[in-house]
Parts: C-alpha cells; sequence; structure tokens
C-alpha cells in the first residue's frame, strides 16, 4: 500500500490519523469547510478559492509528485463547456510548481479521440505555455493501469486504477461541473471515472453505488470544480453553447462529496436528494452531503 492511502486508510479517530492530517496542512473541524469564489480572472480565481483551504501549500509540498485530474474527456472548446477551462488547469499546474512539486502529472482518460480533445479543450496550449520540464500532459495507457481491491465496495469488488495516481504524493481532482444523462451531474465524484481502466460501461450497471465504491480506493486530497461555466442541458458532451451559463465560480474542498452537494444546490438548484450517489458516498463515509452540517466559506 502507498504512502498517501495508507494515511487514508488510519481510523480518523486516532491520534496517528491527526498527526498526518495536520502533515497535509488539513485542520480537524466539526464541519468539512467549502470555499467558494467568484471572479472572471481565472489565474487569480484559483489562488484566491484556496486561502480559505491553507492555499496550495496546505497540499502540496517541495519534492511532492502531483497527480492531477481535470475533466478533458471530450472534442470540445472551452466555450462550450464539457471540458476544465484551460485557463483554470494552467493556475493550479502553477500553484502546485510554485509550492515545489517535483512533478505535476496532468491526465484524464478521454471518452473521444485522444489528441483531438487535448487540443481542443485547450489543455495542450495550456500546459505547454507554462514552460516547465516538471510539468507531463500524458494520455494513460492500458499498461498504466493495475488491478486494485475495492475493500469498501458494496456493488463493485475490484477494478483497474491509473498506476501514477495511485502512487503520488498528493492527488488533485479538478472536475467540470456540467449535466449528466443518467448521473444527472457530473461534478467531483464522479470524475473518478476518468482515473479508471476496462470497460467503464460496467459502471453504469449500477451508476450511484459504482461511483462511490471507485472513490473509496482514491480519494482525492483536494477537489476543486470548475463552475466558471456550466452545463445546463445535453451533458456531459453537450456542444451547444446555449446550453451553457457562465458562471465564473470555482468550488473547492478537501471534501468531495460536500462540494458535489454545494455545487448541486446553488449552481443547478437541485436538492442533494437527486444525487443518488452523495447518499451512496455518504454512507461509505466518504464525505458530508448535509449543507447544513457544512461550512460555506466564500473566499
Amino acid at each position: 500500500m502507498d504512502r498517501r492511502n495508507f494515511i487514508k486508510g488510519v481510523s480518523a479517530g486516532s491520534a496517528a490519523s491527526l498527526v498526518a492530517l495536520k502533515q497535509k496542512g488539513r485542520a480537524a473541524a466539526k464541519k468539512p469547510l467549502v470555499s467558494v469564489a467568484k471572479g472572471d480572472d481565472y489565474q487569480k480565481l484559483v489562488a484566491e478559492v484556496l486561502k480559505p483551504l491553507g492555499g496550495t501549500e496546505a497540499f502540496v509540498k517541495k519534492g511532492h509528485k502531483v497527480a492531477l485530474k481535470p475533466n478533458l474527456s471530450f472534442d470540445r472548446t472551452p466555450e462550450q463547456g464539457a471540458n476544465v477551462h484551460p485557463e483554470v488547469l494552467k493556475a493550479m499546474v502553477k500553484l502546485c510548481l510554485d509550492a515545489g512539486a517535483s512533478e505535476v502529472l496532468v491526465f484524464d482518460r478521454v471518452l473521444a479521440e485522444k489528441r483531438r480533445c487535448y487540443e481542443q479543450s485547450g489543455a495542450n496550449k495550456a500546459i505547454g505555455s507554462i514552460g516547465d520540464s516538471r510539468v507531463k500532459l500524458v494520455h494513460p495507457q492500458d499498461r498504466d493501469f493495475v488491478k486494485k481491491q475495492i475493500d469498501k465496495g458494496i456493488f463493485f469488488r475490484t477494478w483497474e486504477f491509473y498506476k501514477p495516481a495511485l502512487e503520488a504524493d498528493v492527488y488533485i481532482n479538478l472536475p467540470v461541473a456540467k449535466h449528466h444523462g443518467s448521473a444527472k451531474l457530473s461534478l467531483g465524484l464522479k470524475n473518478i471515472l476518468g482515473v479508471i481502466g476496462g470497460n467503464r460501461g460496467k459502471v453504469h450497471m449500477r451508476l450511484d453505488q459504482g461511483i462511490a465504491d471507485l472513490n473509496t480506493v482514491l480519494t482525492p486530497d483536494l477537489t476543486v470544480i470548475d463552475a466558471t461555466r456550466i452545463l445546463l442541458r445535453n451533458g456531459p458532451s453537450g456542444g451547444n453553447l446555449e446550453d451553457v451559463e457562465k458562471k465564473d465560480t470555482l468550488i473547492a474542498s478537501t471534501d468531495t462529496v460536500a462540494a458535489d452537494a454545494y455545487t448541486a444546490k446553488h449552481l443547478f438548484g437541485m436538492e442533494t436528494s437527486e444525487l443518488g450517489y452523495l447518499a451512496d458516498a455518504h454512507k461509505l463515509g466518504l464525505g458530508e452531503k448535509d449543507l447544513n452540517k457544512i461550512k460555506i466559506v466564500k473566499a
């Protein structure tokens, strides 16, 4: 078991867990913290939304290898809202580098043609403009996935996960907020589907529980939801600009369930009870879905 997953596996109530959390720059709190920031300067916005959480330095230490998983799954432009905005991606990478990361591995197991997704989304240009050899934008290969036991899984007991993400010192989840035909919304928890190998169609056999099960294996150290543009209809791929609403908003938390719950309610007007995977994830101890038990901070 790698060091990061070992730390996450220790009981939250134990002294060892408290020490581990403090080493990652997190403070034990009764309520999970969700940070929300608004603005049209996306480079500054990423830094602003992370401030209430202690900044990037609370998660990324000197020499750390960072696995950064944006949603880049479709052959769509930034204006179409199906992928993470390239300026948000660029800002997140730069903050990791500034914090001392020795490597930032950016990846997604996309659903359309690989090169077109990275090019149309603006990811290629964004990463290339940073001009730092510590950053790698890669297309995961089949050989890069390893089978993992899902000890807490209710429906799925094993699955293949992207090995570099499992081995990273820090795993950062960077989804885009959008409608999804099957899951209703694609947010932080669902972004795990770009980290797994195999036949993802099988996850749809029990989509809500499957999303929750998979997240027990690779739980993000940090989730930043890109809601600078949200896709209101015809997700997850979209394509029609009339389906997109410009929100200029980012939501960040160490609790992905809480971040998803806030986004569903306040950006899409949906009750958290409408998203089955939130309830399933909560039951598995992955986070808090009750907005009354979440501390919201406007950065």
